[in-house]
């Protein structure tokens, strides 16, 4: 099965390629970096445009270039307060060749109140980085949820668990649509 998703970083790859080795074989997963045409640091259903947008580009840039793939794939992460309550999230978006889509979101961990416009005004690492004294090289890889969980889950789990979610509807077919 031949992937695009829309990024060149490594812990996204990775966990979207371990999301889909759970239901598939032989994949090939090719990272492609793509506008979100979104704020750096969404908020609230700018997180879903995003994805979305960033694999619309990704469709377009495969068809341009004349590259062939049966699924594209998009996350985006960012904070919200849809449920009354300020936290970060990723959603993942998942379409096929034909007029298939389906998302899906990780599971998602709070903003403590007094940070919560410091990560709107600049963006969710940056803020990790000065409250945990880090650099992005050090995190990247694990993302700052690798920090707040102290090693227990890194951005390589979250992105995993956001695409199996949204492949539930792939995979269950019509019994799910």
């Amino acid at each position: 099965m031949k992937v695009l998703i829309a990024t060149k970083n490594q812990g996204k790859i990775e966990g979207a390629k371990k999301a889909l080795e759970h239901y598939f074989k032989n994949i090939e997963i090719t990272g492609i970096p793509v506008e979100s045409d979104v704020p750096d640091q969404p908020v609230n259903k700018e997180i879903y445009e995003g994805a979305k947008n960033r694999v619309r580009n990704l469709k377009s840039y495969a068809k341009e270039n004349n590259i062939s793939a049966d699924l594209f794939l998009g996350i985006e992460s960012g904070i919200n307060n849809l449920l009354g309550r300020w936290m970060i999230t990723n959603i993942a978006v998942i379409e096929d060749n034909g007029v298939f889509e389906s998302y899906g979101t990780s599971p998602s961990f709070p903003v403590p109140d007094n940070l919560v416009q410091n990560v709107i005004d600049t963006n969710f690492s940056e803020v990790m980085d000065i409250i945990f004294e880090e650099d992005k090289e050090r995190h990247n890889h694990g993302g700052g949820i690798q920090l707040l969980t102290h090693n227990e889950i890194s951005r390589i789990d979250l992105t995993e668990y956001a695409f199996i979610m949204a492949l539930t509807k792939y995979i269950n077919g019509e019994k799910w649509r």
